[in-house]
């Protein structure tokens, strides 16, 4: 719970800064200049701070789910970002014949490559990326029912109670994403994933049903998948010159 309240005052610090630089800044047109047969502009690089919506909206709707995720990139060369998401997820897998909790916190780290050709001044990406997870979480059974085909008798439901702690897990995970400008250094995006469980911490008599950040885990399978939509902001640093050819 103390890392989920560190989240929330880490995110709303960091919107609040944003907020106060997009008001302090001036217009913020590209810059451009006409030379000849070729114009030079200001090509931004900087570093892009997220929040993932989908995990704060599902949060709200879902009454076994509270989670959290911020991202973040910076633009190492022209079409290249390093990039990686630090998130918490606390998630109930409820069903007829068990009630599980699992708690933890994960880690992203990888790179993104975009590969849509901007116009001059636009900074816009359609992107695929490649990230390593890890996560440390805890599970904790609370009940789970006697199976059996004999309807006769009541359903003999019994409390565990049992806590799985200092659990791991780690996966390679592939994504998938766009991210489009809606004003200022603001930007809008959505992303598909696809994911490999390497290993996970084995548990004596039980598994794994869920693991934050990979998600819902399955006994015949090591593939998971996602989505999410977050809303970005970004810092500019600094600024490259380039060039481009204006068609005759």
């Amino acid at each position: 719970m103390n890392l989920k309240l560190t989240f929330i005052f880490i995110t709303s610090s960091l919107f609040f800064l944003f907020s106060k630089t997009a008001l302090a800044q001036e217009n913020p047109d590209v810059e451009y200049e006409q030379v000849s047969d070729s114009i030079f502009y200001k090509d931004k690089y900087g570093l892009t701070v997220s929040l993932d919506l989908s995990r704060i909206g599902q949060s709200f709707w879902d009454e076994d789910y509270q989670g959290l995720e911020i991202g973040a990139d910076y633009r190492f060369s022209e079409n290249l970002y390093i990039a990686g998401e630090l998130g918490n997820e606390n998630a109930s897998f409820n069903n007829e014949n068990i009630l599980n909790e699992t708690d933890g916190s994960y880690i992203k780290l990888g790179v993104n490559y975009n590969i849509y050709d901007n116009w001059i001044g636009m900074q816009n990406l359609i992107y695929v990326g490649i990230r390593y997870g890890f996560a440390t979480y805890s599970q904790d059974l609370k009940n789970y029912r006697i199976y059996t085909t004999d309807d006769y008798f009541p359903p003999d439901i019994r409390d565990a109670d049992r806590k799985f702690s200092n659990l791991t897990a780690n996966w390679i995970e592939l994504q998938a994403g766009i991210r489009v400008n809606i004003f200022d250094n603001f930007y809008l995006g959505a992303h598909v994933q696809l994911k490999n469980m390497i290993t996970t911490t084995d548990i004596p008599n039980y598994d794994n049903l869920y693991v934050p950040g990979f998600r819902r885990t399955f006994d015949n399978s090591s593939i998971g998948a996602g989505w999410g939509y977050s809303i970005s902001y970004m810092i500019p640093i600094y600024s490259k010159i380039k060039t481009q050819a204006v068609d005759n």
